[in-house]
């Protein structure tokens, strides 16, 4: 049989990838579903591209979203057969994070839509269109190893894990086991703990099929908490001169919603993730970087009028677990008379007293002399630094967080 390199692409936003129902036209498979498709080769004798480059020519084609993707993971190819067109696919599966969901599809599409990936599995498709998925889909690996991303970013992660892995299962007991390894994948991360017992005590009954249910209900409430959180976080940032630490999707979604007068940014070491923040608002705000020893000084200087941060974990008691430095950023804030507000999801209020704190992946010492070292990548924020929580809730004060956390305690007996 003749083998023909091909690329298959999904776009995820918010948990849902994106189909298509391709057209009579294309004359492969018409009227099954699929996702972004091309040939590695676009012209006769011509040489086969990079399999990204590929990708990205067919996004841009079939959907006019090629600015707004960001390639996540590729997967080894692997050979499909369609004995009846007498043709050996060879797919090379790419999964790519879209940061929004208006699509200019072309002449290939029929119909196209948002679903839950495993929906392809309800589906008529083009040949092994799951296996594709399943072979760049997130893994309890991925959230064990992922250092570079938010700990509400990785939770979103955990759901789609619990609700591909339950659509796969057996049983309920199956299910089960995947949702204890996702919350000991990152026992300090709090959000993923409650979104996963979220989902596992709302299950409408023991059943693999209630669980993939449950959690993409709860991958919905999730994205929606999330927004809320930064729309109400946004009201207290509106025309004002902000100081924020760490990186914070949260608070970055809140800084485009309330358009301050001006940013300080911390760099926020050893990641310098404060970096990255600083140059995505650089082109739309005033924008200010800082190394994180000169951002306590700079604070009353620069005339900030609040300090901003995201959380790692809300404590029981209505502290904030955060990047570390920002427990001193509060104490000048305090010194200053800046007020400090934390932006955050109540999914990552913790329902139990004590928390595990992360310990930082880096070194700062490689020498021989007979010393301690200590390089925590979190600190902990009291509560009476802190002037508010702003969640989907609302602006919490000590005794809200109190409330929460008692309930996201009674999720944890499924």
């Amino acid at each position: 049989m003749d083998e023909t390199g091909v690329v298959t692409c999904f776009l995820r936003n918010d948990g849902q990838v994106l189909l298509f129902r391709r057209s009579e036209p294309v004359g492969s498979y018409p009227g099954k579903w699929g996702t972004v498709t091309g040939h590695l080769t676009p012209e006769r004798g011509a040489p086969p591209d990079e399999s990204e480059t590929a990708a990205r020519r067919e996004i841009r084609e079939e959907t006019g979203l090629a600015d707004a993707v960001t390639l996540v993971r590729e997967a080894e190819p692997f050979v499909v057969e369609d004995a009846d067109r007498g043709t050996h696919w060879r797919v090379h599966p790419l999964l790519f994070e879209c940061s929004h969901r208006e699509i200019e599809p072309n002449w290939e599409t029929d119909d196209w839509e948002w679903v839950h990936p495993t929906a392809i599995r309800e589906r008529e498709t083009v040949p092994d269109l799951w296996g594709s998925y399943d072979r760049v889909r997130p893994t309890v690996e991925t959230i064990a190893t992922d250092h570079e991303h938010g700990s509400a970013w990785l939770s979103i992660r955990a759901l789609e894990v619990l609700r591909d892995e339950a659509a796969l299962a057996d049983s309920w007991a199956d299910a089960a086991a995947i949702a204890r390894e996702l919350k000991s994948a990152r026992p300090s991360m709090t959000v993923v703990k409650n979104r996963v017992d979220r989902a596992m005590s709302s299950a409408s009954e023991q059943s693999a099929a209630a669980v993939e249910t449950a959690a993409r209900k709860t991958i919905e409430s999730a994205v929606r908490a999330d927004r809320e959180a930064a729309a109400v976080a946004a009201e207290r940032l509106e025309g004002q001169r902000i100081c924020t630490f760490s990186r914070s999707g949260t608070v970055l979604d809140a800084l485009e919603r309330a358009d301050p007068e001006a940013v300080l940014v911390g760099e926020s070491h050893p990641g310098s993730e404060g970096v990255g923040v600083a140059e995505s608002l650089a082109e739309s705000h005033d924008v200010t970087l800082s190394s994180d020893a000169g951002l306590v000084g700079l604070l009353g200087e620069w005339d900030a009028d609040a300090v901003f941060v995201g959380a790692d974990t809300v404590l029981s008691d209505g502290g904030v677990v955060n990047k570390v430095g920002t427990r001193g950023l509060a104490l000048a804030a305090a010194r200053e008379d800046v007020r400090v507000y934390v932006a955050t999801a109540a999914d990552k209020i913790s329902p139990d007293e004590d928390v595990e704190i992360e310990p930082s992946p880096a070194s700062i010492y490689e020498g021989t002399a007979p010393l301690r070292v200590a390089n925590p990548l979190f600190d902990v924020t009291p509560p009476d630094l802190l002037d508010g929580i702003c969640t989907e809730k609302g602006v919490l004060d000590a005794a809200s967080v109190t409330s929460v956390a008692a309930r996201h305690r009674s999720n944890q007996d499924w």
